[in-house]
């Protein structure tokens, strides 16, 4: 299987020598920039947008807060799934890193020993980003697009190749869609007994102020009262 990289002259290489060419043409510091971000800033990144996510959802405490907080469960243990199912595809494809069979890359990164297809960094980001669509679509898309800026980056870091990059995103996507329906029917109860609890129930729903008790629709309270006086006049 690694044959599908020995040619230079194939689409694949031919855009892997595109994208990491334009590291060689920018300032040190910008690459500098590029492999943090392309390494940790941008997974980092994905994690504070689900918790982000997660306080939205909190925070508006709606009837369907639990559903959407076990979506946002899902997400990463979506990633955690995808690279489990990516240990055995790396055996099998058994790709060298691009700097292996290729010369004249900026490899940005040094130390890569293991296998390139398909690339960790994109399956979890798109997984998460897949994820996080399911629970939120505004959330999902600002993920989607943090996936696909991880994807470029590890190409323009020297590290994978395009087609590693489109593997890792598809197989997130269909991980974190495919088990969705079993991963919702398991964790979603699960997250309404977490909302029931006194203690943990924060987690899910965020605990009204004593200032806002007006607003609940029971005897005595102010939705009460108008509906007594509509039926007194009538």
């Amino acid at each position: 299987m690694a044959v599908l990289a020995e040619s230079g002259s194939n689409p694949d290489v031919d855009l892997l020598y595109d994208i990491n060419g334009l590291a060689k043409d920018a300032p040190h510091w910008f690459d500098r920039a590029m492999e943090f971000v392309g390494e940790y800033g941008l997974p980092v990144a994905m994690v504070l947008l689900v918790l982000w996510c997660w306080w939205s959802v909190r925070r508006r405490a709606d009837e369907d807060a639990a559903s959407s907080v076990a979506a946002l469960v899902w997400a990463p243990l979506a990633a955690a799934v995808a690279v489990l199912v990516n240990v055995p595809i790396r055996g099998f494809v058994e790709r060298p890193r691009p700097f292996v069979d290729h010369r004249g890359l900026e490899v940005l990164v040094s130390g890569k020993t293991d296998f390139s297809f398909v690339s960790d960094h994109a399956t979890i980001t798109m997984a998460i980003g897949v994820g996080l669509f399911i629970a939120n679509r505004r959330f999902g898309i600002a993920g989607i697009g943090l996936a696909l800026l991880e994807g470029f980056c590890r190409v323009y870091m020297g590290v994978h190749y395009p087609t590693d990059v489109v593997g890792g995103f598809a197989l997130g996507t269909a991980v974190a869609l495919l088990l969705s329906p079993l991963a919702m029917a398991l964790l979603t109860p699960l997250m309404k007994a977490v909302e029931r609890s006194p203690r943990a129930g924060w987690i899910v729903r965020r605990r009204p102020a004593s200032g806002e008790q007006h607003d609940a629709l029971v005897p005595g309270t102010r939705k009460s009262l108008e509906s007594e006086e509509k039926d007194l006049a009538a």
